[in-house]
């Protein structure tokens, strides 16, 4: 069973950046589809962005596009998100998600992370 453990968030000011990490536990973290995913109070969990193990494809949620980068290091056994030019809408807990599937929806995974705050300030 994988564990993950987020890292990185914070109050960061809009039109900053940030660089979030996700490190698993389990030796086979390069056999996982990693994703991240996000839940601002009040509302659903949505995707964020996908990294497949198998093809190396990442997909992004349409309205974050161009903002930000989902990159994996299997040595490290550790994801990265990458957001630039951050709004305030961004404020959200960020969770990381390990999984089989590739998908963009939340059930899709098997393992999560506690999250990690980001809080941008306007």
């Amino acid at each position: 069973q994988a564990q993950l453990v987020e890292s990185g968030g914070g109050l960061v000011q809009a039109g900053g950046s940030v660089r979030l990490s996700c490190t698993a536990s389990k030796r086979a973290f390069g056999t996982y589809d990693m994703a991240w995913f996000r839940q601002a109070p009040g509302k659903e969990r949505e995707f964020v962005a996908v990294t497949r193990r198998l093809s190396g494809r990442t997909d992004y949620a349409d309205s974050l596009q161009g903002r930000i980068t989902i990159s994996r290091d299997n040595a490290k056994n550790t994801v990265y998100l990458q957001m630039n030019s951050l709004k305030p809408e961004d404020t959200a807990v960020y969770y990381c998600a390990a999984g089989w599937s590739g998908g963009k929806r939340a059930e899709m995974y098997d393992y999560w992370g506690q999250g990690t705050q980001v809080t941008v300030s306007s």
